[in-house]
């Protein structure tokens, strides 16, 4: 399995974040398999769930959608590909806002 890293965009990536309504952007991000992602969301906790619905609302889990990161589904990508394959996603866990594009 290739391993899941870290994207630097060149110019920023623009992410509808319809909570806050306005467009969020990002100059980095992780491109992540439908499977994987429908994966890390039934593992996820129950509130780290809900803040993902508080900046993702209404967004179908689909190929090709673009979603709004945040520190609490970072912490679940990093945690899901270490127990899945021992692979280590560099700097996802850091802080930093990213976007999440399902592929």
């Amino acid at each position: 399995m290739k391993d899941v890293q870290i994207v630097l965009e060149s110019k920023p990536v623009n992410v509808s974040h319809d909570t806050y309504r306005r467009e969020c952007r990002y100059t980095r991000g992780i491109h992540i398999p439908l499977k994987d992602f429908e994966q890390i969301l039934n593992d996820m906790p129950q509130d780290i769930r809900l803040y993902f619905e508080f900046h993702n609302p209404g967004k179908p889990i689909q190929q090709e959608i673009l979603l709004n990161g945040y520190s609490g589904l970072a912490k679940a990508i990093a945690n899901y590909y270490l127990d899945k394959n021992g692979s280590i996603v560099s700097s996802i866990n850091n802080g930093q806002d990213f976007y999440v594009k399902i592929i």
